[in-house]
């Protein structure tokens, strides 16, 4: 009897083990990831050390790259703030947002990919800078119920790079959950702070770009820049420590970029490389298996929350005008996109630039020329800036380091920046170049047309004069928003990809 009844037992167990075992294997396979975006704060393509920087030292992010994915081409919507995150945020271009300008308010309507993350089971986390609206703390408004836990900046305890907090946000975080985190630093955004930095620079150790003065003030200014890059890199690793801690590490979507170019004259708010250009780097050693891979694929910055959104299991939002590029976690090698598109709307001053360029050239419109392109005011009131200014007083400027102030600048630009990475030599009007010009100016036009882009009459004036950097009698002043005319918010359409 007793033999009996322990046959019937083991063949409950296995009949139990039949029925559960599957559905255990199963859940161990759909494991969500976890997913870690860093963000940078006015840190050039080239800025880091894994990026091919000869001085400045990001040991942590290098790390990440050497077991990850290197991207060399990956291009943001726009060289300022608030419309570049506002794109990483929704998948949309900023003139699409209706938030195109600095400090820009997201409208109703618009949606953030953190909070489909939220609603499908991932608490989220937002630490540092915000920069979204009136408030550079913590969201407000719309995207506020996109995250769980908000705040973490320089004013609300994160330290002066707004990262201190990071390391706690993961160790208070519900473990039943997966997660994401959006960490957004305040370095390098000038200006400078005196905290202490986990490396120093020399100036002798400087590179000066070419568009700059080479004197002591400039090579100082640059030193600080130096080092704010390297305490940023500094809690990345803080925070790789922690994930490797916990166990999570595998299973973790790192990604590692910036939301425009250093602030330099001749960079942060202009469509050439060193503003517009974005690191890149993308460590997930559970779902990339290729390790110390480069991928020289164009990725556009709204192409994150769709990649985001698919590694979570979810489908691209129709609003977003950007592709997942998952397909290059297999093969980095592959070719995703013809077409990377970007714009330059006002940030201190009035402007409307727009920039397409595929593999090879980059072709962009200015529809201000009469103005001149010296940046921002954080820029021009640097001691770099300054440095410049007084060179340029002086008539001893280069031809290089004056075009920012000439007028008129150039309405045409077309560059061929696998020869020419630094975009010098303008080709526009060149014979030799008519199909690649004529090419990317309708590349342009169509993409215009279908996103709704606009150029308003009554664009937002400068708030400051762009040589004194005094305030104007028009600061506050708010014009129409580009793309306004043609309801650009409400379309969907991505134009040419």
């Amino acid at each position: 009897m007793m033999h009996r009844l322990n046959m019937i037992m083991v063949y409950k167990v296995a009949t139990m083990a039949c029925f559960f075992f599957p559905f255990i294997s199963l859940h161990a396979q759909t494991v969500k990831p976890n997913v870690v975006i860093f963000i940078a704060d006015d840190v050039s393509y080239n800025d880091l050390g894994c990026m091919g920087h000869p001085v400045i030292k990001t040991p942590e992010i290098d790390k990440l790259a050497e077991k990850g994915i290197r991207f060399t081409n990956a291009f943001l919507t726009a060289s300022s703030c608030s419309p570049s995150r506002a794109s990483i945020l929704t998948g949309r271009y900023p003139h699409n947002t209706g938030a195109a300008e600095l400090h820009s308010p997201i409208p109703a309507g618009q949606v953030a990919f953190p909070k489909l993350l939220k609603e499908n089971g991932y608490y989220t986390a937002q630490a540092g800078k915000w920069h979204l609206g009136s408030s550079g703390i913590k969201p407000e408004g719309e995207f506020l119920d996109a995250f769980d836990l908000v705040g973490g900046s320089s004013a609300d305890g994160g330290g002066p790079g707004g990262e201190q907090l990071w390391v706690e946000y993961l160790q208070q975080r519900p473990k039943e959950k997966p997660f994401f985190m959006w960490f957004a630093a305040q370095d390098a955004h000038r200006g400078w702070d005196s905290a202490a930095k986990p490396i120093h620079y020399s100036a002798h150790d400087v590179k000066v770009p070419a568009n700059l003065v080479d004197n002591s003030a400039t090579r100082n200014d640059i030193v600080r820049y130096y080092e704010e890059v390297s305490r940023f890199d500094y809690y990345v690793g803080l925070v790789v420590k922690e994930l490797k801690a916990q166990g999570i590490l595998e299973n973790t979507l790192i990604i590692v970029m910036a939301d425009n170019g250093r602030p330099f004259p001749g960079n942060k708010t202009r469509l050439y490389d060193d503003g517009i250009k974005t690191p890149l780097i993308i460590h997930w050693p559970k779902g990339i298996k290729a390790k110390e891979q480069v991928s020289a694929s164009l990725v556009s910055a709204i192409d994150i929350a769709p990649t985001v959104l698919e590694v979570a299991g979810m489908p691209r939002h129709a609003a977003m005008q950007g592709k997942s590029f998952t397909m290059l976690f297999a093969d980095p090698t592959a070719k995703f996109r013809n077409y990377v598109f970007a714009e330059h709307n006002w940030h201190s001053f009035r402007a409307h630039e727009r920039m397409v360029r595929n593999h090879q050239f980059v072709y962009i419109e200015n529809n201000l020329p009469e103005l001149s392109n010296v940046g921002a005011t954080d820029i021009m009131g640097s001691p770099a800036g300054k440095e410049l200014k007084k060179q340029y007083l002086a008539g001893k400027a280069t031809p290089l380091q004056a075009s920012i102030f000439i007028t008129p600048q150039p309405k045409y630009e077309l560059y061929d920046y696998t020869k020419d990475k630094d975009q010098r030599d303008n080709l526009y009007g060149r014979k030799e170049y008519e199909t690649e010009q004529l090419h990317l100016a309708d590349m342009l036009k169509i993409w215009k047309q279908e996103t709704g882009d606009d150029l308003p009459d009554d664009l937002t004036p400068d708030w400051s004069d762009r040589w004194s950097n005094k305030p104007l009698p028009e600061k506050d002043r708010r014009g129409v928003m580009p793309g306004s005319l043609q309801k650009a918010t409400s379309i969907h359409k991505p134009g040419p990809f």
